[in-house]
């Protein structure tokens, strides 16, 4: 492959930073609606936690982390991984990088080293954001993070970040990024916990559970905001969903 100048250090700093003042401008001029309303001070005796959220979904995570909360996000090795995790950065949230790739690819993309980091940010009180759904089979949770949940004791909260004035991309996750002046609502589920001897099939209805979660969470933020999801409907059929990819 040929050299791509976006690919550089600096290229990568600079639109990390670009990135992260865009963002901070939409969550400062947008009238957000949390719920439930006292959510914060419900799971902050909880801390820390696994936020989950369905990819494409993640650029306005962010917002939903108040001051208080230690918190590291997983961010892909590849593709725009390098700029998210310098926009992060900026925006007081640290980076592991890697990914949920399972089979074969575990390796190659950094899933068990990951795997590994998040387990010791989580024992040093970080709050681990990571997205549900595995690359290219959006809507369909898969099985890494009720493993992280299974193996650290930590609950897992499906979360959900929208804004009415935004852009919807189509792309195979239809990911959404807000636009300044309007209005944002931030919602969080009920916590999902995964006890540390459970068999496979708690842990599949643990999967099952968070998948229900984060669908329910998203419906949530749009109506609240006079919108539908624009990613309801990406799940294929139930039986080709989890599957190890090739």
């Amino acid at each position: 492959m040929g050299f791509s100048i976006l690919k550089t250090r600096v290229a990568q700093e600079t639109l990390g930073r670009i990135l992260a003042g865009y963002l901070r401008l939409v969550q400062r001029t947008n009238r957000f609606v949390v719920e439930p309303a006292d959510i914060y001070d419900r799971v902050r005796p909880e801390l820390p936690l696994i936020i989950a959220m369905w990819h494409g979904q993640h650029i306005m995570i962010p917002f939903s982390r108040p001051d208080w909360m230690p918190a590291c996000s997983l961010v892909s090795r590849h593709g725009d991984g390098g700029f998210n995790a310098v926009a992060l950065r900026q925006l007081g949230i640290g980076a592991i990088r890697g990914s949920g790739a399972l089979g074969k690819k575990i390796r190659e993309k950094g899933g068990a080293s990951a795997f590994l980091a998040m387990m010791k940010r989580l024992k040093a009180g970080e709050t681990m954001v990571l997205t549900a759904d595995i690359p290219k089979r959006a809507r369909v949770a898969g099985p890494g993070i009720i493993q992280l949940a299974r193996a650290s004791g930590r609950p897992v909260h499906p979360i959900a970040v929208v804004t009415s004035r935004r852009i919807d991309f189509k792309s195979w996750d239809r990911a959404s990024i807000g636009l300044p002046f309007g209005r944002g609502a931030i919602v969080v589920g009920e916590a999902i916990q995964v006890d540390r001897d459970a068999d496979e099939a708690t842990c599949e209805a643990a999967r099952l559970a968070l998948q229900a979660g984060l669908d329910a969470v998203h419906a949530r933020a749009y109506a609240l905001v006079g919108a539908q999801d624009p990613g309801a409907g990406l799940r294929p059929a139930e039986g080709a969903a989890v599957g190890n990819p090739s």
